[in-house]
């Protein structure tokens, strides 16, 4: 099996590429070759498998008609811009997260001949937009309120479209926000979530722009790669047309995040967290989801690494930090 990985130097793109190596095989099939893209040179991982690295843009239509004329068994697009820099730089987002989408698809198309690669696209919860029930389950429409969540929204339908067609086998995941990603703070709207946890941990103080009370959807790192490795794998013809899912996940206040790394790292750690209110950042969130019900998703089959925010911690804590951090 050839695996195809668009946007493979980002923080889910190289742990997806990781585990693959690590288990050399996607469900039951062995994995034969991986191509690993991204618009700066993506990580090698260690592994016996043949493994390309290309650089290159997903808008960039040559490039991505040369890496889809490869017919890729499987193709993971997790090629995107996040959620505030999509939001400030208007353009920006649709190019990339909007006709990168669309080039894809149509390289795809393009080659014919019963080419069906299983196509399995990076999604989120930012294609639902308030007003909203409580716990949003699977009926509910999408409204979106950001320009990332509306380029989001137009991707499952054209994945859905095109899948309906026969081009290709689809299949949209919508991410919870995934918490706590490591590395440096990004532009998402959503970094704080992970900085209140991440930069404590490591020692450093960290500023916390909103309420306590604001409640949001979470999932582990691990957890995001188990969503894609199931996708990529599982009988799709159980999903039915409706080719997007919203993925499971935890639904927590920030101050139930402060009281779970409390009880995991105590209150040294959890004293680097001030409060500075920002009324942009809260403005923001005031719009996002705070609790879904994912029954479709869990009857396919789609499982979490984590039963509590404390098992969020333990796992960046074991994962990125070694097993050990800064008290």
């Amino acid at each position: 099996m050839h695996i195809l990985i668009l946007g493979a130097a980002g923080m889910v793109g190289r742990k997806l590429a990781e585990r693959l190596s690590r288990d050399g095989r996607l469900g039951k099939t062995d994995v034969t070759r991986m191509t690993l893209q991204d618009v700066v040179a993506p990580a090698k991982p260690n592994t016996s498998i043949p493994v390309e690295l290309v650089t290159c843009d997903v808008v960039d239509q040559a490039a991505v008609a040369k890496l889809v004329a490869a017919k890729p068994d499987v193709i993971f697009h997790l090629a995107a811009i996040v959620s505030g820099e999509a939001e400030a730089d208007f353009d920006k987002g649709y190019r990339i997260n909007l006709e990168g989408t669309q080039y894809l698809i149509d390289a795809i198309r393009a080659i014919g001949g019963g080419y069906k690669p299983r196509v399995v696209f990076t999604s989120s919860i930012a294609v639902f937009g308030a007003p909203f029930p409580d716990k949003i389950g699977d009926e509910f429409f999408n409204t979106p309120l950001t320009s990332y969540g509306t380029q989001k929204t137009i991707g499952e339908l054209l994945i859905s479209d095109y899948t309906r067609k026969g081009l290709l086998d689809g299949i949209s995941i919508r991410l919870p926000t995934i918490c706590v990603r490591p590395g440096l703070p990004n532009k998402a709207a959503s970094g704080f979530f992970s900085n209140i946890i991440r930069e404590p941990l490591a020692g450093k103080e960290v500023v916390l722009p909103v309420s306590e009370d604001v409640r949001h959807w979470h999932a582990s790192p691990r957890s995001a790669v188990g969503f894609l490795l199931h996708a990529g794998s599982m009988d799709t013809n159980a999903i039915g047309p409706r080719r997007a899912l919203s993925m499971p996940g935890l639904s927590v206040t920030v101050g139930e995040q402060i009281a779970a790394l409390d009880r995991v790292a105590g209150k040294s750690v959890t004293a680097r967290i001030k409060r500075v209110p920002d009324q942009t950042i809260t403005g923001i969130v005031a719009g996002w989801p705070r609790d879904f019900v994912t029954e479709r998703a869990l009857k396919l089959g789609f499982t979490t690494a984590e039963k509590t925010f404390d098992d969020i911690i333990r796992i960046h804590i074991e994962d990125e930090l070694g097993g050990s951090f800064v008290t």
